[in-house]
């Protein structure tokens, strides 16, 4: 007897486009999914539902949500459904209909728990609420979308801080940080799933619990993190100079399972500049607080991020921050120029600097910064280090990839392992002897396993 095949519409593939605050979203999306009986599919040809999570953070980001889009309609195959979630809707879901009216479904960036809503709505639809940001609580399923040994754990969403080149808290809204006892089920979650490096992130780690009112409660959480006996690391990912205090840095040197990595976002270094981005240090501050990692945590990582062309910027001013890098030089710089955002209160001030201004002053910028890095990078020759080592290098099975602890994934530079006969497994550590660099990377052999005694000296 013939029987007519039924075409079960339940694969979708997942995009996730701008910061790990937003992937993390996207993994609490894949987990609901995932546990209300959908598959997911690693191409997009395949797949019956289509979901994108935006950025809206920087016109660039915008477009490369538009450009993600019309990709995927171009690709997918005739009854997909696109569904887009995420920032670019919570502020422009109007010129997203607009320009792709074919578009199944609209989630705010609030309103991640609304996906299987999304997918089974038989009609198009959005649920674009007031809820800016998300954050997961209770028994929300999430499945990681990151290599095993490493996963992020978001401690709060939203900003208290005014940035004046920034729409940060326009579209997540004010600061809601997670209670220290969420925070915590959450981390034993991660490492009861033989996650071994938890990243911690938020807009600004060292504002959480400062929307109860707490003082030092990073700090505290980290302490109550250290408790738990089990090898791991934990890394911090973006700390405002303010915000690192000497009890902050007490419990980072206290325990080597937190990584000596900070990302300490800075912008600028000129008074008059970091005052007109309404930035809360001073040039002599950020210096001193330089000054006081490297002395109180050897070997420390810092990575930053600076600005060049915010409105008003002049040569001098430029200058000083140039000279500034190779003074006070540091590991790692991402640079941006100014990006004009018309909810931004940089947007209405006077001084624009044009588009070739800023890009010469990103190009000089950058060549002093990879100056700086070349010499610190060597630096790093003879050394031995404790890594992971995260699989093959993607231009050649021949070759290994590892990170020490200063090395953050997706962001900074690896080590290239030029042999690595002796490594067992993936996603484990390892002794490593740094033999030579290649500009961001570094290139070492894996001299064995680590030693037993430095694992539990880690405990």
């Amino acid at each position: 007897m013939f029987k007519r095949k039924i075409d079960f519409q339940n694969k979708f593939h997942f995009t996730s486009l701008g910061c790990a605050r937003n992937l993390v979203d996207s993994e609490v999306m894949i987990g609901i999914l995932l546990k209300n009986g959908y598959e997911a599919s690693s191409t997009v040809e395949d797949a019956d539902y289509l979901v994108v999570n935006t950025c809206g953070f920087l016109e660039a980001s915008r477009q490369e949500g538009v450009d993600t889009i019309q990709d995927l309609f171009q690709r997918k195959k005739k009854d997909a459904k696109v569904i887009v979630a995420g920032c670019m809707v919570q502020k422009h879901s109007g010129e997203l209909k607009e320009k792709f009216p074919e578009i199944h479904y609209l989630l705010g960036s609030g309103d991640v728990e609304k996906i299987l809503q999304a997918v089974q709505a038989g009609s198009s639809g959005e649920e674009v609420t007031d809820a800016k940001s998300y954050l997961q609580w209770g028994e929300v399923p999430r499945t990681i979308s990151t290599p095993k040994h490493y996963a992020y754990l978001k401690i709060a969403e939203g900003c208290k801080k005014r940035c004046a080149f920034c729409i940060i808290p326009t579209i997540k809204g004010p600061l809601k940080s997670k209670t220290e006892t969420q925070v915590l089920k959450e981390f034993q979650a991660l490492l009861s799933q033989g996650v071994f490096e938890i990243i911690l992130i938020a807009q600004d780690l060292g504002d959480f619990g400062r929307d109860r009112k707490e003082k030092g409660a990073l700090a505290r959480l980290l302490r109550s993190m250290l408790e738990i006996k089990q090898n791991f690391w934990i890394r911090l990912l973006y700390l405002y100079p303010d915000e690192i205090d000497d009890e902050l840095i007490s419990v980072m040197k206290s325990d080597s399972r937190i990584c000596p990595y900070l990302d300490m976002p800075l912008q600028h270094v000129n008074n008059e500049m970091l005052k007109a981005m309404h930035r809360t240090t001073s040039k002599e501050e950020i210096v001193q607080i330089i000054q006081k990692l490297r002395e109180e945590i050897p070997g420390i990582v810092i990575r930053t991020s600076l600005m060049v062309g915010f409105p008003g910027e002049t040569e001098e001013q430029f200058q000083e921050m140039l000279k500034f890098v190779k003074e006070h030089p540091l590991d790692n710089v991402g640079i941006f120029q100014f990006s004009l955002e018309k909810e931004a209160y940089a947007a209405r001030l006077e001084n624009q600097i044009s588009e070739e201004v800023k890009k010469d002053r990103f190009e000089r910028l950058a060549k002093a910064q990879l100056k700086v890095l070349r010499k610190r990078q060597k630096e790093w020759i003879g050394k031995k280090v404790i890594a992971i080592v995260e699989g093959f290098h993607p231009e050649s099975n021949l070759l290994l990839r590892a990170r020490h602890q200063g090395q953050c994934p997706d962001i900074d530079g690896q080590i290239i392992i030029n042999d690595g006969r002796r490594v067992t497994q993936f996603g484990k550590l390892y002794e490593v002897e740094i033999t030579d660099v290649s500009d961001y990377d570094l290139i070492g052999t894996v001299l064995g396993p680590l030693p037993c005694k430095q694992k539990l000296a880690l405990v």
